[in-house]
C-alpha cells in the first residue's frame, strides 16, 4: 500500500492533480491541515475533474493525527520517507518495496524542519536535479515517487 501525505498543501491544482494520480494508481491521499484553500475550490475540482470520488482521501487535523492513523494500517515512522532537497536517498535507492507512507510539504517552503526530524535521517528522499534547479512542481514529484514505489511493488493493485 502506498499513502500519499501532504502536509499543509497550498495550491488547489497541485492537491487536484495529486488527487488523481492517487485515484489512477490506489494510493491513499491523506491531507494535513491547515490547507491553502477550500475543498470546493473550483481550481482544485478543475485538476481532479471527476476523480475525487475515485480517490481515496482522508483529512488531519495535524500530522501526529495523521502518523497515529498509519501506524494502525501498520506504518510506522521507519516507514515514512519525507521529501526533502536534504535527503539523502533517491527513489530509486529507497526501499519502497513495502507499505509506504511518502511525506511532501508546502509548495512555498517544503517540510519544516520539526516535521522532517520526526523521521529516520536515511529514509529522507531527494528528487535528482540539475545544480542551479530550486525544486519541482510538488504533484510532478508526487507522481515521480508514487510511481517508483509502485512500480517497486510490481505494479500490484493497491
Amino acid at each position: 500500500m502506498i499513502h500519499v501525505v501532504l502536509f499543509e498543501p497550498e495550491i488547489p491544482a497541485n492537491t487536484g492533480n495529486i488527487i488523481r494520480l492517487c485515484a489512477n494508481t490506489g494510493a491513499q491521499l491523506h491531507l494535513v491541515k491547515p490547507l491553502g484553500f477550500e475543498l470546493d475550490d473550483k481550481k482544485l475540482k478543475r485538476a481532479g475533474l471527476d476523480y475525487h470520488e475515485w480517490a481515496r482521501m482522508q483529512i488531519w487535523e495535524n500530522i501526529e493525527e495523521c502518523l497515529a492513523h498509519l501506524q494502525t494500517k501498520g506504518i510506522g515512522i521507519d516507514a515514512v520517507y519525507p521529501l526533502t532537497t536534504k535527503g539523502f536517498e533517491t527513489p530509486h535507492t529507497a526501499d519502497l518495496n513495502r507499505p509506504v507512507a511518502l511525506l511532501m510539504g508546502p509548495e512555498t517552503r517544503g517540510l519544516p524542519e520539526q516535521v522532517r526530524l520526526m523521521f529516520p535521517e536515511q529514509h529522507w528522499i531527494r528528487l535528482p536535479m540539475a545544480p542551479e534547479s530550486r525544486s519541482l512542481n510538488l504533484s510532478n514529484a508526487t507522481a515521480v515517487i508514487v510511481y517508483e514505489a509502485w512500480r517497486q511493488q510490481g505494479f500490484q493493485p493497491l
